[in-house]
């Protein structure tokens, strides 16, 4: 059995660059996975794990969306700086093991629910500015 594929040797990333995120059903899923309340919410295990899996993934591509907003901002931004923080976060919660369990699938969608917060505050026109206390 002979195979026709192409492999696409991309190691900077570009052809993704201009792929658009599949935003809302992950922001639905995000949702609804944090809405669950009961321990197991009567999902089997292998349905934990392929959430928690999908939920992964698309945590990744929203981090390379952040990364790449927060490098064109200058050094000294404060929203840069928030955005490396933010991806250390990332990068540690994602390095955890995968499992079959609401908590790791509630985990990974807090993870995609931060990054799509950052990337909304990097995408402003206009840096945000903080408010003093109103003048008396």
């Amino acid at each position: 059995m002979t195979s026709n594929h192409t492999v696409l040797y991309d190691p900077e990333g570009l052809v993704e660059v201009d792929l658009p995120l599949d935003r809302t059903p992950h922001e639905l899923l995000v949702k609804a996975v944090l809405a669950w309340t009961a321990p197991g919410e009567a999902l089997e295990l292998r349905d934990c794990h392929l959430i928690a899996l999908e939920l992964t993934g698309h945590a990744r591509a929203v981090a390379d969306d952040v990364r790449r907003c927060a490098a064109k901002l200058p050094v000294h931004d404060g929203r840069r700086a928030l955005a490396e923080v933010v991806l250390r976060e990332t990068e540690r919660g994602l390095a955890t093991p995968l499992e079959a369990t609401v908590r790791c699938a509630q985990s990974r969608a807090r993870v995609v629910r931060d990054l799509y917060e950052r990337l909304d505050r990097l995408e402003r026109r206009e840096p945000a500015r903080i408010q003093g206390p109103a003048p008396a």
